[in-house]
């Protein structure tokens, strides 16, 4: 079996080949190609990667390139996990909205849609050479904002599923709370990529008892310390929010926080540059602890269950994953990418009935599909005003004024990455 990842040079990787390592008898790989333009990072991390499988004995081939079209030759499947334009583009998508008063975030608001419309283009360019060179690869989507990367993907006719680790955490972090293990854990997960809720945490599986009233009355207070909620609203909805839902729940309280202290992408460029340095250290041979503060904490864990279903080697047979809605959500189109547990095999995911959603959500739910739409089509087609009207559509800026002040920035910033600008 022969996976390609795109971005393999991301200091994600490390995170990606232990879980590769350590779960091979569920994915037996026989050759991992890492792709990436960056030469020099490739290399540091593609010799930290052999080192770790070859501390744990596992005896697939690790190969890098910068060749795209000869990586993803004979690959059964390719995850993406790139970034267009790097830590200093998401530099500036953290920070440029802070101007307007608008939260700073790489994956929603302003700064989610300015990194939309630099991936999509390169993401789809991606996928078209992926299926000439190998038609029946799985396309494996890690790269943010992940429902829009997968819709555009999939609206192009490829054979993709959008991943994310947002369940993932909740299901490992819920499990050591009511010390279970973690295939144990069901979550009722519903919305769409960063926009989700967990409405039932079901023990056994999607039939099972339903343990969120005792998680929220005997370990609300750790819950809400995690999403830096007050508690009281988590007693109030009766559900747990994902932490992307404080952007939207207590907005103006994070964008004081966040014009106080260095954006994300600068703690995260200088916790790159010590890895980059940890990794070319020829005696390391294991992800080293830094990592875990990098973020996409269980992402190999999910990847290979994704990645082995798909193909056909067992994994878990529900699981959280961005695909077509499908009738799903009734108060969506069909062809909206949602984030729910899914049924996943061979022949793609396919959602899990869901419970009617509460208005609370739904209303926010399709509002956000609504900036989704008109974001794609800025990403596809491009203007200024494609670009104005997904802002204001955008629950996060919602006023002209903002929405126009944020076009200017948005465009300024990225020139470069638009052909069209």
């Amino acid at each position: 079996m022969k996976l390609a990842v795109v971005g393999g040079g991301s200091t994600y990787t490390p995170e990606l080949i232990d879980g590769f390592a350590r779960l091979r008898d569920t994915l037996p790989i026989t050759e991992l190609v890492l792709v990436d333009p960056a030469a020099e990072r490739l290399e540091l991390v593609g010799g930290l990667a052999r080192r770790i499988f070859a501390k744990q004995g596992h005896p697939g081939k690790i190969v890098t390139t910068s060749d795209l079209d000869a990586g993803v030759e004979g690959a059964d499947a390719v995850l993406l996990q790139l970034r267009v334009g790097g830590q200093a583009a998401r530099n500036q998508d953290e920070t440029w909205p802070l101007e307007c008063g608008c939260v700073g975030q790489e994956t929603t608001g302003a700064g989610g849609l300015a990194k939309a419309l630099r991936t999509v283009p390169v993401v789809l360019d991606i996928a078209e050479r992926v299926r000439r060179a190998n038609p029946d690869a799985w396309i494996i989507d890690f790269t943010n904002p992940v429902g829009i990367v997968t819709r555009a993907l999939l609206q192009a006719g490829h054979k993709a599923v959008g991943l994310c680790n947002v369940a993932i955490g909740f299901q490992r972090k819920f499990a050591k709370l009511l010390d279970v293990a973690p295939s144990e854990v069901h979550l009722d997960h519903v919305g769409l990529n960063h926009l989700t809720w967990e409405t039932g945490v079901r023990i056994g599986g999607p039939d099972g008892e339903n343990a969120l009233p005792r998680l929220l009355a005997e370990h609300g207070d750790a819950i809400a310390d995690d999403l830096h909620l007050p508690r009281p609203v988590l007693d109030r909805l009766g559900v747990v929010p994902s932490y992307y839902l404080r952007y939207f729940y207590a907005h103006d309280e994070v964008v004081r926080e966040l014009g106080t202290k260095p954006s994300r992408a600068a703690e995260v460029a200088a916790m790159e540059k010590e890895l980059l340095e940890m990794y070319g250290d020829p005696a390391l041979d294991e992800k080293p602890a830094l990592l875990g503060k990098r973020g996409g904490a269980f992402y190999s864990e999910a990847a290979v269950d994704l990645a082995a279903s798909l193909l056909g080697g067992g994994g878990s047979p529900h699981q959280v994953v961005n695909t077509y809605n499908n009738g799903t959500l009734p108060f969506l189109p069909d062809d909206a990418v949602i984030e729910v547990q899914a049924a996943v095999g061979r022949d793609g995911a396919v959602p899990l009935p869901v419970a009617p959603v509460d208005p609370l959500y739904a209303g926010l739910i399709a509002n956000v599909t609504a900036y989704e739409d008109l974001a794609l089509e800025a990403a596809l087609r491009g203007g200024r005003d494609r670009v104005f009207k997904a802002l204001l559509a955008h629950p996060l800026v919602g006023q002209y004024a903002y929405a126009e002040g944020l076009t200017d920035r948005l465009i300024a910033h990225n020139r470069e990455h638009f052909a069209w600008a």
